[in-house]
């Protein structure tokens, strides 16, 4: 809705990102320096920064192809990629997590796939360069996750902070990119309007505290576990849109998040 107010276009997107960031940068610098959090260094600052920049990229991407109205078949893409790619690295790394689980991992990914891919009255005519747009998101959230991950082991609220500096700088520099181009006059458009900036600053809350809790998750257990519980967020968005947007979930719809609740029982026992 944020993207959508600001125009609809990378620009745009990327405008609400850099002030949901920002706020989200601030507020942890000061509580980690409030608790007294050593700052993190080596490794952990790297895969900090580099989860900000594939984090950012992703972002970016996914804001446009929903501001487009293209939910469908693309975002169905998006959340299967970023619960796949992080379940294959945990796998290799960690390990099998057992039957039971990887049964769960299948039947999460069949619940993206009903909830996300389902009709949307509100989308434009299928567009080679959004589905690409959705791909390149859903493969740079898989990403996000991995290093979050592997940032995690400074702590959580560090992570986070060093994350933004890695968004706010790759976003930052592909604004000023689209700006100083001429020919992307009408990608870099977009305005925050009020309504615009009170999206982003909401955003910045609730992405912030899912992230956190995220890196919470993956330092008390899997990887894999965590990233597919959370790419099953498509159900939260159909639920929202139906409470805030009056949108009435579709049959799949239901059936998905039905199917969701089924993955989650199988992953977590």
């Amino acid at each position: 809705m944020g993207a959508k107010n600001a125009g609809g276009t990378m620009g745009g997107a990327l405008r609400v990102i850099l002030v949901s960031h920002a706020a989200s940068f601030t507020v942890l610098v000061a509580i980690a320096r409030w608790r007294g959090d050593a700052f993190p260094h080596g490794a952990a600052l790297a895969w900090g920064i580099g989860a900000g920049v594939t984090g950012g990229l992703a972002l970016a991407c996914f804001y446009v192809a929903l501001s487009r109205g293209a939910m469908g078949a693309s975002a169905a893409l998006s959340g299967l990629l970023a619960a796949a790619i992080p379940a294959a690295v945990s796998m290799v790394a960690e390990g099998s997590p057992g039957a039971l689980r990887i049964v769960g991992f299948l039947v999460a990914g069949a619940a993206i796939w009903l909830i996300a891919a389902g009709p949307n009255a509100e989308a434009v005519p299928a567009k080679t360069g959004t589905i690409w747009l959705a791909v390149a998101a859903g493969i740079g959230f898989g990403i996000y996750f991995v290093a979050l991950k592997m940032a995690g082991t400074a702590g959580v609220l560090w992570p986070m902070a060093t994350a933004r500096i890695g968004s706010l700088s790759v976003c930052s520099l592909m604004l000023l990119a689209l700006l100083s181009s001429s020919k992307t006059s009408e990608i870099a458009r977009g305005r925050l309007t009020r309504a615009a900036v009170r999206w982003a600053l909401t955003t910045a809350v609730l992405d912030t505290s899912g992230n956190l809790l995220f890196i919470a998750a993956t330092r008390a257990g899997r990887l894999d576990v965590a990233a597919v519980l959370a790419s099953l967020y498509p159900a939260s968005t159909i639920l929202l849109a139906a409470w805030m947007l009056s949108e009435r979930p579709t049959r799949r719809q239901g059936l998905g998040m039905a199917v969701a609740a089924v993955a989650v029982v199988m992953i977590t026992l």
